[in-house]
C-alpha cells in the first residue's frame, strides 16, 4: 500500500527571529506523536545545495544571480530531500522556502514578483507548504539576538531587513489560511508552549 503523503511545514522570519529553537520544539512534539520527521533548510538541505548555500552566504553577486542560485539550491533540496520524504509519508520541517525568495529577493532586493513566480512555477508548480509558521519580530530586536560572524544577508542595512519583514507580513496577509503568524518578541518558553499545544493535534 502506498504511504499517505506527508506534511510539508515551512518556517520563515528575518534573521534572529528564533526559528531554529522552535523548530526543535515542533520536531520533538511530532516525534512524540509517532510521526517520522525530516528536517531541512534553505538554501541547503542536500550536499549540492549546501555548497550553493556557502556561496550565497559569502560571495558578492547581483540580485538576479542570487535569485537563480536560490532556486537552483531549492531544486536540489526538493529532489534529494523534500519530495522523497513526503512520498514516504514523512513530515518535512523546512527552515525557509519560496516565501523567503519573495521576502528577500522581491521585497528586499526589488526583484519583480513575476520573475519569482515564474521560477516557482518552473521548480515546484505542484507543491506548496501545508503550513507556514512565520516568526514576526522587529528587525532591531532580531539583530540583537544574532551571534557569531554575520553572513552576507545579516550584514545588510536595517532598511533592507525592514523591507523583508514587511514583505513577510504582506505574504501572510495574502495567504492567511496557510500562515501561522507568531509574535516572536515573547519569551521563547511562551512561544514553545503555544506551538506544542498547536502541533500536538495539528494534522
Amino acid at each position: 500500500m502506498r504511504a499517505e503523503r506527508g506534511r510539508f511545514i515551512t518556517f520563515e522570519g528575518v534573521d534572529g527571529a528564533g526559528k531554529s529553537t522552535q523548530i526543535e520544539v515542533i520536531d520533538e512534539v511530532l516525534r512524540t506523536r509517532g510521526i517520522e520527521v525530516v528536517r531541512t533548510r534553505e538554501p541547503g538541505g542536500s550536499p549540492t545545495a549546501e555548497k550553493i548555500r556557502r556561496i550565497l552566504l559569502s560571495d558578492p553577486m547581483s540580485p538576479k544571480c542570487e535569485l537563480l542560485m536560490m532556486f537552483a539550491a531549492r531544486q536540489e533540496n526538493l529532489d534529494k530531500t523534500v519530495r522523497p520524504a513526503l512520498a514516504a509519508g514523512k513530515w518535512v520541517l523546512c527552515d525557509r522556502f519560496t516565501d523567503a525568495s519573495y521576502a528577500y529577493q522581491a521585497f528586499g532586493r526589488g526583484m519583480p514578483f513575476k520573475e519569482i513566480r515564474l521560477l516557482e512555477n518552473f521548480v515546484h508548480p505542484d507543491l506548496k507548504p501545508d503550513l507556514t509558521v512565520l516568526f514576526d519580530i522587529p528587525t532591531e530586536v532580531a539583530a540583537r539576538r544574532l551571534q557569531g560572524e554575520p553572513d552576507r544577508f545579516e550584514r545588510e542595512k536595517k532598511e533592507f531587513h525592514d523591507r523583508v519583514r514587511k514583505g513577510y507580513l504582506k505574504l501572510a496577509e495574502m495567504e492567511s489560511d496557510r500562515f501561522l503568524v507568531v509574535d516572536a518578541t515573547r519569551p521563547a518558553e511562551d512561544i514553545s508552549k503555544e506551538l506544542r499545544k498547536i502541533f500536538l493535534s495539528w494534522n
